[in-house]
């Protein structure tokens, strides 16, 4: 274990992180996925032999690098390949596909864009409308980068190291990544996050996780997940322990690749530890290497006996987002316990507080937004990618607005209500339900619709889509047939599990659909239930 200290705040950068840890810690172990490993010293010559030949396409300061592709040890490369350049990487969500995925692509104005053979027949479905020069394929199996027109092989990116690149001039201010978020306010917006955002969010979130000599932080969440990169990816390499990764999670093997890592730390997110918990027990559940555990959000009722049973120490719980990664945290070192369904309180370096629509503070126990007003620069993120009014409204005077609603007690104790707009959290994930309405309007035969949610089975806390559907005078359609559709033109989490025919929907004097209304109604008997008609969305 090595964790990294920055004397000068200045210096906080994550492409100076990889060349500490080499020169500090090169034998460690750092990567390994699956049966592939590479300590600290050989992951920072991979980045630097990457850097020269990202170098030798122009890319520099400034200019943004984009990948959609599985988890793989070259995305790591990547990321900090770029940032040593003083560039930019911006990770795209491989469920994207058709509409989605050119539009996230285009609007990252990537001047390299690098994907793998298992994600060619996606990328090939747009790639007449990108507007992108350079594209790399990491090969696999038999593929090879001719499945892309034009394409490179990533493998031929990497040349002679030059040595470590200059740094001087880079600040921890410096934007170093672009995520784009779910859209749950309208439009996707790409956050601008900077190095210093990322390592508060570390060094705050690490803190709960007393990590020590020897300790392997496994990642089952994709790699283009923010939060994989802040409980995971860069903590590891913050930290200087070692960083397990699999392509993904899977309650039949979780264990068996546990062991096989001998992973003492993870971060779980959504409904994966209630479903490790509802798989049947074993006598030998607690046999096993994890010590410690963030599983976000946790049902209260199960928190114990899920602790028992698997001999594992929970973590608090949480609030964050793209835009602020850390804001509230129940903080181990401050509270012995937590009411039920708490967050916690606010982190050090924020003042918070819970809003009514004109910007006044609520009382407590009411519901209000979060405000958030950072206390030092570069806390929260730089604002959105070519999007100044959006950036704007995002704030009034120095208060970022979250658009998370919250209520707090007396203590001080935050608790989530939900998303302001509409948003539908499944699975880990805030589904903007205006991007599912929007694809399900392109459909030829729907005169109207909309998207909302209905409480999950698994999760209270969570929910499945349920689309009403007006249709067009005389047509003629069946609920497999929308699903369908927007299976084909959306990722597959936008695919509602429920669709229902009405005459009309609720409005607003100024033409709003008045969702609540659409939610307290909830399921009736017309209900098309996608899970009982035999009906997966295909990946």
């Amino acid at each position: 274990m090595n964790k990294l200290e920055f004397s000068d705040i200045h210096d906080r950068h994550l492409g100076r992180a990889i060349r500490m840890q080499a020169e500090q810690n090169g034998d460690t172990l750092f990567l390994q996925f699956d049966t592939t490993r590479y300590s600290y010293f050989e992951t920072n010559e991979k980045v630097n032999q990457l850097a020269a030949g990202l170098r030798s396409l122009g890319i520099g300061r400034g200019d943004r690098i984009a990948f959609y592709m599985s988890s793989a040890a070259e995305i790591m490369f990547l990321v900090l390949a770029t940032n040593k350049l003083g560039a930019i990487w911006v990770p795209i969500n491989t469920d994207y596909k058709g509409m989605w995925l050119e539009d996230t692509i285009n609007r990252s104005r990537p001047s390299l864009f690098v994907t793998d053979s298992a994600h060619a027949e996606r990328v090939n479905e747009v790639r007449e409308q990108l507007a992108v020069k350079n594209i790399a394929v990491l090969t696999g199996g038999d593929s090879d980068e001719s499945a892309i027109k034009g394409a490179m092989n990533f493998n031929d990116l990497y040349k002679t190291s030059e040595g470590e690149p200059d740094l001087s001039g880079m600040d921890y201010g410096d934007t170093c990544a672009v995520l784009w978020t779910s859209g749950t306010t309208g439009r996707s917006k790409g956050v601008m996050q900077s190095h210093n955002a990322w390592m508060n969010s570390i060094y705050a979130g690490d803190q709960l996780y007393n990590t020590q000599k020897g300790d392997v932080i496994f990642n089952v969440l994709p790699m283009y997940n923010s939060g994989a990169w802040v409980t995971s990816l860069f903590r590891s390499l913050i930290c200087g322990v070692t960083l397990a990764v699999d392509e993904g999670f899977s309650v039949s093997n979780f264990w068996e690749r546990v062991a096989f890592y001998q992973a003492t730390q993870i971060f779980t997110i959504g409904a994966m530890h209630v479903f490790l918990y509802n798989a049947p027990p074993s006598p030998n559940d607690a046999a096993n290497t994890l010590r410690e555990m963030q599983a976000v959000p946790m049902p209260p009722d199960i928190a114990e006996p899920f602790s028992q049973r698997f001999g594992v120490r929970l973590l608090g719980q949480g609030l964050s987002q793209s835009e602020a990664m850390l804001i509230i945290r129940q903080d181990s070192q401050t509270h012995d316990s937590w009411p039920l369904g708490s967050c916690g309180t606010a982190v050090s370096n924020v003042d918070i507080k819970v809003a009514d629509d004109d910007g006044n503070t609520v009382a407590s126990g009411e519901h209000g937004e979060l405000w958030v007003r950072p206390k030092e620069p570069f806390v929260i993120f730089n604002g959105y990618l070519d999007d100044e009014e959006a950036t704007q409204n995002a704030y009034s005077g120095d208060w970022y607005k979250t658009g998370d609603l919250v209520k707090h007690d007396d203590d001080g104790n935050y608790f989530f209500v939900d998303r302001k707009k509409d948003a539908v959290r499944y699975k880990g994930r805030n589904i903007s339900t205006f991007e599912v309405e929007l694809v399900a309007r392109k459909h030829p035969d729907i005169l109207d619709c909309a998207a909302f949610g209905i409480p999950a089975e698994e999760l209270e806390s969570e929910n499945e889509i349920k689309l009403n559907v007006v249709l067009k005078p005389g047509a003629e359609l069946k609920a497999l047939d929308i699903a369908t559709f927007i299976n084909d033109n959306a990722p597959y989490f936008f695919v509602p599990r429920y669709v229902e025919f009405v005459d009309a929907l609720p409005y607003t004097p100024n033409n709003k659909v008045q969702k609540y209304k659409l939610r307290e109604v909830g399921l009736t008997n017309n209900t098309w239930d996608a899970n009982k008609a035999g009906f997966k969305a295909s990946r």
